[in-house]
């Protein structure tokens, strides 16, 4: 490498790390909403904490498909913002609001009647209602956490995560009383021990919260200005805008849920071993999901910046940006991924001192160190790929791999389908196997296609950006 490629693969990672902080703090905010519920749930019961396992990876997945055919709002008024375009971007705000609106209705009702989930699950009595009471909850949560998500993808493209990461961190401050008060209960003053059900009741709480602070912010904070949003005043549902975002979005969306479903719908599936395979699969699962925090900021913040120059029509600067992401992305990811793996004992000592979960869960980690990279690798692509606007085709790579060879594999392999799984990879360890070996795939896929796609749109003949 010269000097003058280190100088500029230097220099992009400081302009990287620069949006990619804040971002990951307030990720780390949110995911510690579930860390925190899991902690408090491990040392309740196991019940409980079965239930948060399925009742999580429900609202995972409503949550995070609908969140992203909203976030489609990011490259769009990235893209707007990096042309200088500042009003048109203040408008795609407001319709992404209104998209929130209408989702959240579908979601919800959704989240109240899981009983496609319930069935799936095959759980116990008892953890089925107390996991059907927990989305009850939920379902009442998500318009304000899909209006957040809008106020959220916005602020990313503008170069403004500051201002989401306090509502989130301030958010996660009150989180953490408020579960434990609702979970434990007070019985001297009448307040009954909830369970799990008083860690979606302290969700629901927060996430109103937040939205109102946010409108707050939009309204004083002189930022704002430029984007006319309040010189306009409240704008109508625009039938062009929303089916611009929806074109882009539901793929965006279909894409997330297939990822994330064939991740969390292993703890629908291994709750069919027991509690404590389950509790022991909640426990990596939730380990797992916060280590992504890092990539995905870090692939966040690649893909906005990338946008705003695809915007600003720096087509070369967005491919350098694109590449030095991948190798900051997945040079990190390595480094995390084999410490998490030599101090795995420790890590999960962590979360629980019950020596079945403990030898339930210890397995499983095995499998983290090449899962994280891999997860750390597709989640760089995808955000380059997003900010170009592609969107399509990966959903379809997604769907192959995530769902044909980690959730179809997972199942084979988990439950013997064929008779000649080995021991190691019966149970929870065969999901594990099959969904690395999914998303290894997703990742090799998606990033030959952004190297393909930003080397045909630098080259002379190649197509101008509009």
């Amino acid at each position: 490498m010269t000097e003058r490629q280190t100088e500029r693969l230097r220099d992009n990672a400081a302009r990287i790390a620069a949006l990619a902080w804040p971002l990951l703090v307030g990720q780390l905010s949110v995911m510690a909403f579930s860390t925190i519920d899991t902690l408090l749930l491990a040392r309740y019961s196991a019940p409980d904490l079965a239930a948060l396992a399925v009742g999580s990876a429900t609202y995972a997945i409503v949550f995070i498909g609908l969140t992203g055919v909203v976030m489609a709002v990011a490259p769009i008024c990235g893209q707007l913002f990096g042309a200088g375009k500042h009003e048109e971007a203040g408008a795609q705000l407001q319709q992404a609001a209104w998209l929130a609106l209408m989702l959240a209705l579908p979601g919800s009702l959704l989240l109240y009647f899981p009983s496609p989930f319930m069935a799936l699950a095959q759980m116990a009595p008892d953890v089925e209602d107390k996991t059907r009471a927990y989305l009850a909850w939920l379902a009442l949560s998500l318009p304000a956490s899909l209006l957040f998500a809008s106020w959220r993808g916005f602020n990313n493209a503008v170069s403004r995560p500051k201002a989401v990461m306090l509502l989130q961190v301030g958010a996660l401050v009150l989180k953490l009383p408020m579960s434990a008060l609702l979970i434990h209960g007070l019985p001297g003053v009448g307040l009954p021990a909830l369970g799990v059900v008083g860690c979606s009741l302290g969700t629901m709480i927060c996430m109103w919260l937040q939205v109102g602070l946010a409108l707050l912010i939009l309204r004083r904070d002189p930022f704002y200005d430029r984007f006319a949003l309040r010189k306009r005043g409240l704008m109508p549902p625009d039938m062009a805008s929303l089916r611009a975002l929806l074109k882009l979005g539901v793929p965006m969306g279909m894409a997330i849920v297939i990822d994330v479903s064939g991740f969390v719908l292993m703890a629908v599936f291994i709750a069919r071993l027991g509690t404590t395979t389950v509790a022991g699969h909640q426990i990596v699962a939730n380990l797992v999901a916060i280590l992504f925090m890092l990539p995905l900021a870090l692939a966040n913040a690649t893909g906005m910046l990338v946008a705003q120059r695809i915007g600003g029509a720096d087509l070369l600067g967005a491919r350098r940006l694109g590449w030095h992401g991948m190798q900051l992305g997945v040079g990190l990811a390595l480094l995390i991924g084999g410490l998490t793996y030599l101090a795995r004992e420790e890590v999960v000592r962590l979360y629980t001192s019950n020596p079945l979960v403990i030898s339930a869960a210890l397995p499983l980690l095995a499998w983290v160190a090449v899962f994280h990279v891999a997860d750390a690798a597709q989640a760089v692509a995808v955000a380059v790929l997003r900010a170009h606007r592609i969107v399509t085709l990966p959903m379809f790579v997604f769907g192959a791999a995530v769902w044909g060879v980690g959730l179809g594999g997972g199942y084979v392999l988990a439950f013997d389908v064929l008779g000649f799984t080995p021991a190691a990879l019966r149970g929870a360890p065969g999901y594990w196997a099959a969904n690395t070996a999914g998303l290894a795939l997703t990742a090799i896929a998606l990033t030959a296609l952004m190297v393909a796609l930003q080397r045909q749109r630098t080259e002379p003949s190649g197509p101008r950006q509009r």
